[in-house]
């Protein structure tokens, strides 16, 4: 997924920083690993809303707001992605999902606003020993997601 990753942003003329870190599991690990804020982390969650699954990318220092997801989609039920079917629908393990829909993951991806208020964003690659970090502006250019809010403090 790495080696996924870095080749598809070269193909699309995207700078990025890759680092290569100890296991980190939570996104305080991961910053800590990196050397950079919490709040330039690109936290992924992938969600089950009613009955489809999305992938949702939010400010790391902050918290997901549930409410303002289900209130988004008019959605019954939310709820997180069992390690089976994280495995199942992307190949990978809990903290090491990248931020990125298709061409990378079959998921649709949804952004929080947060993120537009950094510079660059830090996420896990793909594994929870590599991560990459890159400007925002690109990020959101080639990830294309949607956008609403749905973090809190």
């Amino acid at each position: 997924m790495f080696a996924k990753i870095k080749e598809w942003l070269r193909s699309n003329s995207i700078d990025f920083r890759e680092v290569h870190h100890e296991p980190a599991k939570t996104s305080e690990e991961s910053a800590k690993a990196r050397g950079e804020d919490l709040s330039i982390g690109g936290k992924a969650l992938v969600l089950k809303i009613d009955n489809s699954f999305g992938i949702f990318i939010f400010n790391a220092a902050k918290k997901l707001n549930s409410s303002a997801v289900k209130k988004h989609f008019s959605a019954k039920k939310l709820r997180f992605a069992t390690k089976e079917e994280l495995m199942e629908l992307t190949g990978l393990v809990p903290g090491s999902v990248p931020p990125f829909g298709k061409p990378i993951l079959d998921l649709k991806l949804f952004v929080d606003k947060s993120i537009a208020n950094n510079e660059k964003i830090a996420f896990n690659a793909g594994s929870l020993t590599d991560s990459i970090i890159m400007s925002t502006k690109d990020y959101l250019q080639i990830a294309k997601p949607k956008m609403f809010s749905f973090s809190k403090e």
